[in-house]
């Protein structure tokens, strides 16, 4: 009688936990119903193709960031860092080059608000295109740009002035804010053109012009939303 007594506590505290177990996953079941698809989105990953959009930050070689779209950190460095710049998000298409020269981006700016728009080199753009390939919602990354190191361009007195800036007036350290275009030949010729925002530091100054780095050798990257293709 005391085996049996002992299989039929047994089998009573079996079936208890498999009620116990069953009405948990109706409950779960019941909370992920009630969350509807999106909570499936934490398992996507960029794929080649997917329309996406980030928060990022862009550097310079000496590590200062020169544009970004995080709030705080622009309230924190504007006073602090040299030409520091707010950008809005910027949907980029994962793993696809950029086929014209820069791409612009929205940034904020005390004398016009959202009225400008800043360069982002074709290079830099591609690094990120790619570099996202794999990250998951809300993921953060830094990702190199193996290219800022040839971004360096030498400015006469002439194409200064046409931005409005004496060569007297900079000094090798300076950060210089010039407008660039995607048409080389109009910025020569002065032409009419659309002319975007560039940041860059001067690394060389002689009497007929300056050398600038406008290279940014890494971004800082988080992926807000995945749209597949």
């Amino acid at each position: 009688m005391g085996e049996k007594k002992k299989k039929e506590a047994s089998t009573k505290l079996w079936k208890k936990v498999l009620i116990v177990g069953a009405c948990v996953l109706f409950v779960v079941l019941m909370i992920v119903s009630g969350m509807g698809s999106g909570w499936l989105s934490i398992f996507t990953v960029v794929k080649p193709g997917d329309t996406v959009v980030i928060d990022y930050t862009l550097f310079n070689a000496g590590g200062t960031p020169i544009l970004t779209t995080d709030q705080q950190l622009y309230i924190k460095g504007a006073s602090t860092s040299r030409g520091l710049l707010f950008s809005k998000q910027v949907t980029i298409t994962a793993n696809q080059s950029l086929t014209r020269s820069l791409y612009p981006v929205q940034i904020y700016t005390t004398d016009s608000g959202w009225g400008r728009q800043f360069a982002i080199f074709s290079p830099e753009y591609n690094a990120i295109s790619s570099g996202i390939v794999g990250m998951k919602l809300n993921e953060q990354k830094r990702i190199s740009i193996p290219s800022a190191d040839s971004m360096t361009q030498t400015w006469s007195t002439d194409q200064l002035m046409l931005n409005k800036v004496n060569i007297s007036d900079i000094n090798i350290g300076d950060v210089l804010a010039m407008g660039v275009s995607d048409n080389p030949e109009a910025e020569v010729s002065n032409t009419s053109s659309v002319t975007y925002v560039r940041t860059g530091e001067i690394t060389q100054k002689t009497q007929s012009g300056v050398v600038v780095d406008f290279g940014y050798p890494y971004a800082d990257v988080r992926v807000v939303s995945i749209n597949n293709r």
